[in-house]
């Protein structure tokens, strides 16, 4: 396994490996000098069908004929990357984590806000859910 994703040309648009790139939203690589040249020489534009990205545990997929480009992504680009290409019940379950992470986003320092405050720990618990000693631990942060 590679620690890059890849940048790769299908022959056949239609086969389901990897996705477009502008389905996973902006990719600073795209921007790049070198992906640039790569798709110049490949003679195809980045919107093209057949250009397809895969993340770096799914490399060994790529045909092995196929042009490639080995390409840097960020944390959150790799994370949009295997979202999007996840099977459809993984994703779904992906989208609630994300929510999970979004309302979750900022406890420690909410518990500690509340507890500033005056509101009273064992009130903090009962009204979020959280353990007693979770609430108790972020007056220490």
């Amino acid at each position: 396994m590679t620690d890059d994703a890849y940048l790769f040309l299908l022959e056949d648009p239609a086969t389901p490996l990897g996705v477009p790139p502008a389905a996973v939203g902006g990719l600073s690589c795209m921007e790049t000098s070198s992906v640039r040249a790569w798709l110049d020489a490949q003679g195809v534009s980045a919107t093209s069908p057949r250009v397809r990205v895969v993340p770096p545990e799914a490399t060994e997929a790529i045909p092995e004929n196929a042009e490639r480009l080995p390409v840097p992504l960020s944390d959150e680009e790799l994370s949009r990357l295997r979202h999007r290409t996840a099977p459809e019940a993984i994703a779904a379950v992906e989208n609630e984590l994300l929510a999970y992470r979004d309302c979750t986003d900022g406890r420690d320092e909410l518990l500690a806000r509340a507890l500033a405050a005056g509101v009273a720990p064992h009130r903090i618990a009962e009204l979020t859910g959280e353990d007693l000693s979770a609430v108790t631990a972020a007056a220490g942060r």
